[in-house]
C-alpha cells in the first residue's frame, strides 16, 4: 500500500516538473513554503478571533492584532529563509555582500523601518494620540513599518478640527522633524480667550463676570481631573504654579482686554470656545454697564470731556 502511495506522488511531482519546468528540490520548497503560509494564517486566524472576544477597547484590541501580525511575518520569513537558504557559513556570507548593497540602495526605506522600531520602542505617539509632526497636525489611526497615518486637522479649518485628509507620513520624518503631543501623559492643553470692553465699561464687574464662566467650563471640575493633571505633571517634570482657570487683564488701544485662560481637553476646544462665547454675549447683553469694544473714530473734546484739572486752557 505505501509503495503504491509512493508511486503515485512520484509520478505526480514527475508530471508536474516537466510541465512547470523545476527540479524536485524547487518543487519541495515551494511546497513547504505554501504549508508554512498556511499555517501561519491558521495561527493568526486564531488569535485575531481570540483577540476579538478577550479585548474590548479598540485601541488595545488594535495594537494587539498588530503586534500578533507582525511578530507572525518575522516568523515567516525567517522560515523562509530557512527552506530556501538552508544554514551556516554560506547565508551568513550571502547575507553579508546583500546588506552592503541594500544599504545604499534602500537608505529611505531603512530609515523608515528604523523610525517605525523607533515609534513602537520608545513611543513617542500611538495609535489615537493628537499629534503635530513638522506643519502637520492629525490624530494618528495607523503605523506600518515604512509610514504612520493620521486623520488631519487645522490647516484650513479653524479651532483644531478636522479636514477629512488622510496624512501619509514616512517613520523617518521622526528623525528630521520636531514632534509635539497633544494627549500624552498631560491629557489638557491651554487655550485662551480675549474679550475687549470699552474703557467707561465696568471692567471689574465684566472680570467676575468671565471668571465664573470660565471656572464653569473648565477641564477642571473635579477634584479627581485635577489631580490626574498635578500626577501628569509630576511624572513629565511640568511645573504649573495655578492650574485653576483665570482671567487676565490687560489694556489696547481700543479698551480693557480681559484674557480667559483654562484647561480643556485638545479634541473639545472649539466647543467649549463656543460655550463660553455664548454665554458670556448672553451675560454682557443683559448688563447695561458692560459694552464690548472695537475699532472706532471718536472726536475727544478735552476742554469739555476731559478731568478738570488736566483739561487744556
Amino acid at each position: 500500500m505505501t509503495g503504491d502511495v509512493d508511486r503515485v506522488v512520484e509520478s505526480v511531482v514527475d508530471h508536474v516538473e516537466a510541465l512547470t519546468g523545476l527540479s524536485e528540490l524547487g518543487l519541495h520548497r515551494i511546497f513547504w513554503s505554501l504549508v508554512s503560509l498556511g499555517v501561519i494564517l491558521f495561527i493568526r486566524g486564531v488569535w485575531t478571533r481570540i483577540i476579538d472576544h478577550r479585548v474590548t477597547d479598540v485601541s488595545k484590541r488594535y495594537l494587539a492584532t498588530k503586534t500578533v501580525g507582525y511578530v507572525l511575518g518575522i516568523v515567516f520569513l525567517l522560515v523562509l529563509i530557512r527552506i530556501w537558504f538552508g544554514g551556516g557559513g554560506k547565508l551568513v556570507a550571502y547575507f553579508g555582500i546583500l546588506s552592503a548593497g541594500l544599504a545604499i540602495a534602500l537608505q529611505d526605506p531603512l530609515t523608515n523601518l528604523a523610525g517605525w522600531l523607533f515609534i513602537t520602542i520608545r513611543k513617542p505617539f500611538i495609535v489615537g494620540d493628537r499629534i503635530q509632526i513638522g506643519e502637520h497636525r492629525g490624530d494618528v489611526i495607523d503605523v506600518r513599518p515604512f509610514q504612520f497615518s493620521m486623520v488631519e486637522i487645522g490647516n484650513w479649518v479653524d479651532a483644531d478640527q478636522s479636514t477629512g485628509r488622510i496624512i501619509h507620513v514616512p517613520n523617518g520624518q521622526i528623525f528630521k522633524l520636531p514632534q509635539a503631543n497633544y494627549t500624552q501623559g498631560f491629557n489638557f492643553i491651554w487655550d485662551e480667550l480675549p474679550v475687549m470692553v470699552t474703557f467707561e465699561s465696568n471692567w471689574k464687574k465684566a472680570k467676575e463676570i468671565l471668571t465664573g464662566i470660565v471656572e464653569k467650563h473648565s477641564a477642571l471640575q473635579s477634584q479627581h481631573a485635577e489631580q490626574e493633571v498635578r500626577k501628569a505633571a509630576r511624572k513629565y517634570l511640568i511645573f504649573f504654579q495655578k492650574l485653576s482657570p483665570i482671567v487676565w487683564t490687560s489694556v489696547a488701544d481700543s479698551g480693557v482686554v480681559l484674557t480667559m485662560r483654562y484647561l480643556c481637553e485638545p479634541r473639545k476646544r472649539r466647543s467649549v470656545s463656543t460655550a463660553i462665547w455664548e454665554e458670556v454675549l448672553e451675560q454682557f447683553a443683559a448688563c447695561p454697564e458692560i459694552d464690548f469694544a472695537y475699532p472706532t473714530t471718536r472726536f475727544y473734546d478735552n476742554r469739555s470731556e476731559g478731568k478738570p484739572e488736566a483739561r487744556a486752557d
